[in-house]
């Protein structure tokens, strides 16, 4: 089936609508089957009744979930093609065909990893499915080569914007996050496709909500708050890219050289022992951390000082070996589930010490945003999702304010290690 030749601007518009329709329904399909597959492994809530199963099974279900991951990998290897934007550069250097069996195989991919307990998030999945989506009905409306970035761009602002059940958020990643010069004349069907797509998953799917919105009452604590809290989360936020530059490097250099051909297999091993000891002492620290976050941002998980520290840790390292068992999924919400534990503990720390009057469920909701904003440098998209998960001045102005000057730090103190580098 074609659709017969129209203006290109009827076409893109019609792309835009057939796109958010189609991603809402896929979207929200991938995470209700994934949710249905937690359930089957781990019983009606993981994070409890995983205490009730035996040992061995927590060990068994990871590791068999990853193996078959990787023999899927082994069938497609666009399976692990998450990346939005390596989507688009791949199909623009004409080294990447988005088939139906790849989308197939990278939703039970994900599904599987993201069930199992893998610490990977389901929004990379979510947005590359959506830019296959959008590439596969191009067929449709023929638009010119030009405009594969439009498309790509279209259908992963849709997936994000599904999953999230957060329409702007997902119209701003796709503008931050892909091509700004190339979209800001052409957001218009990016703005329908992320809409419709909201619309549809909001029939399906509950979007992260934070309980206690004051909306436009804003309190100076919070900024004050903010401003201390810069340096908290500079200090975690090296800690973070060392732990991870250390272990890869660890993995690489020991590890992986000396797997040879078993590399893979050992690598899945490792990941399911993770997963599967993560679910025994610590079963929060496992899973890709959106219940985490709902919980942390509304008050509903107290815990304390040190156990946060150690499930910040555990987070960590179960995110870095990850990405080397090959388990498919994205980064948005392991950051973010790190960053609410980081300003969830700061926030107690403010009240306890300092005398502060100022909740930790907001500084969680702080955190989420500016530790994913920060590493993943999206600094818009940071604050946006931070709006319209909070609808709330005292969360939205100081993650504003934490996330850009914690961004511009970052920066410079790289530069100054960077320059120190090149002149030893």
């Amino acid at each position: 089936m074609q659709i017969p030749d129209r203006p290109l601007p009827f076409r893109i518009l019609g792309l835009g609508i057939l796109v958010g329709l189609s991603s809402g329904l896929a979207i929200s399909f991938y995470v209700l089957l994934t949710e249905a597959v937690t359930h089957l492994f781990y019983g009606p809530d993981p994070l409890v009744d995983t205490r009730k199963l035996p040992l061995w099974y927590l060990y068994l279900v990871p590791t068999a979930a990853i193996l078959l991951v990787q023999r899927l990998i082994a069938l497609d290897p666009s399976v692990r093609e998450y990346g939005v934007a390596e989507i688009a550069q791949a199909v623009q250097e004409n080294r990447y065909t988005i088939t139906l069996k790849g989308l197939v195989l990278k939703i039970i991919a994900s599904v599987l990893s993201l069930a199992s307990g893998f610490n990977v998030g389901n929004e990379g999945p979510s947005a590359a499915i959506g830019a296959m989506i959008a590439y596969r009905f191009n067929r449709l409306f023929h638009l010119p080569g030009k405009f594969v970035t439009l498309i790509i761009s279209l259908g992963a602002s849709s997936g994000i914007a599904a999953v999230f059940v957060s329409p702007v958020t997902g119209i701003t990643f796709a503008l931050e996050n892909i091509a700004y010069e190339f979209l800001n004349r052409r957001m218009g069907p990016i703005i329908l496709g992320a809409s419709l797509a909201f619309g549809v998953a909001y029939l399906f799917l509950k979007p992260l909500v934070f309980h206690y919105s004051i909306g436009r009452h804003f309190d100076y604590s919070y900024l004050l708050g903010s401003l201390l809290f810069i340096p908290v989360i500079l200090i975690f936020l090296f800690l973070y890219l060392a732990l991870k530059k250390w272990l890869l490097l660890f993995l690489d250099r020991f590890v992986a050289s000396r797997a040879g051909r078993y590399r893979d297999l050992f690598f899945a091993l490792l990941g399911g022992a993770t997963v599967g000891t993560l679910l025994w002492q610590a079963p929060i620290a496992a899973f890709s951390g959106h219940e985490m976050v709902a919980a942390l941002i509304n008050g509903t998980i107290p815990i304390s000082l040190k156990l946060l520290l150690l499930v910040v840790l555990l987070r960590i390292l179960g995110t870095a070996l990850a990405i080397y068992a090959n388990a498919v999924g994205g980064l948005f919400l392991p950051l973010m589930s790190i960053g609410a534990l980081i300003g969830y503990g700061y926030g107690e720390a403010l009240q306890l010490y300092a005398g502060i009057p100022v909740h930790s469920y907001a500084f969680a909701a702080i955190g989420a945003s500016v530790f994913m904003g920060v590493v993943m440098r999206l600094p818009l998209t940071a604050v946006v999702l931070a709006l319209e998960i909070t609808y709330d001045y005292n969360i939205i102005v100081p993650t504003a304010v934490t996330v850009v000057l914690t961004g511009f730090l970052m920066d410079r103190i790289f530069h100054i290690r960077k320059l120190a580098a090149n002149e030893v």
